[in-house]
Parts: C-alpha cells; structure tokens; sequence
C-alpha cells in the first residue's frame, strides 16, 4: 500500500501566488472565452451536420427498395417501382459472390458486380416504363421481374427527349467502329483457337491476352448483350459448381487452362464454342440498336467497374493480364468520348477539359506498368497501385457520367 506523505510545512508557492506572476487581463480572459465558444459552436456545427448526413443516409436506405439474394433466388422475385430513379439495396445471404442484373430482353440495362456473402450493395438507376427481368446471384437460378409503371414525369421527359439528328454522325461513325472491332475479335480469336487445336501452349498463351483486347474495347456496349456476355467472359464464380461448371466456357475457361492447368488438353471444343460465340457477336453488333445516353453511360459504367471491383484481379485470376484490359476498356471508351466532343464542348467545356485530364492520369499511371509490348503481370502491383488506379478510374467515371447532362441527356 502507497503511503501518503504529510503536507511540508512551508509549502512552495503555487505559480498563481509566485512573486513575479501576472495574473491574466482582461483581454486575456477574452481571447479565451472567445475560443471556448468557437470550440463548442464548432463542436455544434459538427453534431448537426453529422445528424443531418445521418438522416439523408437513413432516408436514401428508407427509400431503397431492397432485393434479398438467397442461393436459388431474389425475395421478392417481383418487384413493382414506378418510371424514373430508383435507388435498389440489394442484399446476398448466399454463400456466394454474385451479381444483381436489370434486364431487358438479353440486354443488360444495369447492373451490379461482386456483391461478396453477407454483405449488402445499393444500385440507383433510372429506368423507363416496362417489364424487365432480374438475375438472382447464380446463372442456373430462375430469373424475377421487375414492373416499371409509367408516371407524369416519365411521360414529359419522353416527349420533351432532344432530337437525334445532332447524334446521326457520331452514332453512325461507332457503328462502323463496331464492325472493325468485331472483325478484329473474330479474327484474334480464330488465332487463339489454332493455337490450341495445334497444342502449341507457349503460342496460345501468348495470345489469349491480345485476343481480348477488341472485346474489351467494344465492352460498353457488349457488356449489354447479356446471353453473349455470359458465353464469352464470364467468371467460373458465377457457375454452381466453379471451374467445373459445365456451362463455364469462354475466356476464361481458356485462361484456366492455359496457365492454371498450364495446358491445351480438353480445350479444343472451347475454342470452338468460343469462336462460334464472337461470330454471332459480330452478327448481332450489326442490329444492336445505339443511343448515346447508352454509349455515354456504358463507358461511365465500365470504368467504374473497374475502379469497383475489377481492380482485385479476380477478372484474370490465372493469367494476370488485367492491366492490357484495362488499357482496352480505356481505349474503347475514349472512342466514345470522342466522338461525342464535337457536341459536349458549345455547352460545358470546363467538363470536357476535367474529362481528358482524367484520361491523361490514368493513361499516364499505366503506362509506368508497361513492358515491350505488353504489361508487367498485374500480381506485381502493390496494394498502392491497384489503390491509385482504382482512385483515377473513378475520378475519370464520375466525370463521364456527367456527359448525358451535357447532352441534355438526362
């Protein structure tokens, strides 16, 4: 136990009754008492701003109509909302990772990627009066439907839609600009495919990447093709059963080949499939019918998944090639960007200006990551990279996004 020491007789002097000290003056007490009100006024601001932010978040979740993904369906697999924007929360009790898609025929008009077990993501977007279909976390589960009913608003928006003779050009110059990918596509392909048929693996993976690249460039608007879609680049996390999932074909089913198993054997009728895919692709990229809000919005939307999730690495888990999709995604959605320029710069330079300074970050960042005529395997990046990627892509889809108002889009 501490003992406690009597008091000294002759205490020293506190500081306050020191010979020598000043006690403080009245302007002192002023200056004080000013800050302790600035200090308790700030403290005040901060607790009511915060209050306030957390009522808007509680009043945006409040709106939300929320989805439950479970491992065989959507609860409710009905959903009724009504034309205009609606902010979805979508929540997966699975075991899975899955995506939540809103569809229109086998077009894709929004999704959401990735959403890992146990958590919960949000999806706001703007939809027009219809029935459309929505996908349930894995590719065998029944589909739902989503109701979209008309309102005022939705019917004046229509009527008061800018005419499209100022987009003929630009729409007219990316379809050509379709049809040279998609021949490109087809062609790198069938060179991917001999590859593999020949039992050439050093050839094959040597190919697979640049074989990708015209895909990737044409991916705001096939990402909308969702039957296609799936065929072509789907990811084995989206199949029962994995890499073992009969229905998982396309790139990726390659790619596990080539460097997870590190061989062509058993990929011939892969090839095959995925060779006969890309041509009913380029078939249909013929009839697909083009507006530039879905151009505008499906070069926003890429980036973002980029900067969202494709950043991970787990799009090209096994080969690591990630850094030449996204250069090709970039490259594909400039494509669009400029195109429609000539239309953006009379109304909103400044935001046109914002836009190629964030292409040019980005643009800048990977070419650090650069090696002949490819880039560095992208399990080389620190967690810095990928985080300053993912920060610049972001900026630049934010910035594009804001295009379709510019347009008078939306």
């Amino acid at each position: 136990m501490e003992s406690i020491s009597p008091s000294p007789a002759n205490p020293s002097p506190s500081p306050s009754s020191a010979p020598g000290h000043k006690h403080p003056g009245p302007m002192m007490k002023l200056v004080v008492g000013a800050a302790v009100v600035l200090v308790a006024a700030g403290g005040i601001a901060f607790y009511l701003a915060s209050q306030s932010a957390q009522r808007t978040a509680q009043d945006k979740a409040a709106d939300a109509v929320t989805v439950t993904v479970t491992g065989k369906a959507c609860e409710p697999n009905t959903l009724v909302v009504p034309a205009g924007r609606t902010t979805f929360r979508i929540v997966n009790t699975s075991d899975r990772a899955v995506e939540w898609e809103i569809l229109d025929g086998v077009m894709v008009i929004d999704e959401r990627e990735n959403i890992a077990p146990g958590f919960t993501q949000t999806l706001a977007t703007k939809l027009a009066p219809g029935t459309y279909a929505i996908t349930c976390g894995l590719l065998s589960n029944p589909r739902g439907t989503l109701d979209v009913t008309p309102t005022p608003q939705s019917a004046s928006e229509a009527a008061a839609a800018p005419t499209p003779v100022a987009f003929i050009a630009p729409l007219a110059e990316y379809k050509v600009y379709l049809a040279l990918q998609s021949r490109e596509l087809v062609d790198a392909t069938r060179g991917l495919s001999d590859a593999i048929k020949a039992g050439d693996l050093d050839r094959a993976k040597a190919l697979y990447a640049p074989a990708r690249l015209a895909y990737k460039r044409m991916q705001p608007v096939v990402e909308r093709i969702g039957d296609l879609d799936v065929a072509i680049d789907a990811r084995a996390d989206y199949f029962e059963q994995r890499e073992r999932d009969p229905g998982f074909t396309g790139f990726h089913r390659i790619e596990y080949g080539l460097f997870a198993l590190n061989s062509t054997d058993g990929l011939d009728a892969t090839a095959e499939t995925l060779l006969a895919n890309v041509t009913s692709l380029q078939q249909r990229l013929r009839d697909v019918r083009l507006t530039p809000d879905i151009l505008v919005s499906g070069a926003a939307r890429v980036i973002a998944m980029i900067a969202q999730q494709k950043v991970s690495g787990d799009d090209n888990r096994y080969s690591h090639t990630d850094l030449s999709d996204f250069q090709a995604t970039l490259e594909g959605s400039r494509k669009i960007v400029d195109l429609l320029r000539p239309l953006v710069v009379p109304t909103n330079p400044a935001l046109m200006e914002t836009v190629e300074a964030r292409f040019a970050a980005i643009e800048t960042t990977l070419t650090r990551d650069r090696t002949g005529d490819g880039f560095v395997s992208y399990d080389q990046l620190d967690p810095d990279d990928r985080a300053e990627i993912a920060q610049q892509m972001q900026a630049l889809a934010d910035e594009i996004a804001q295009l379709n108002t510019a347009l008078g889009l939306s």
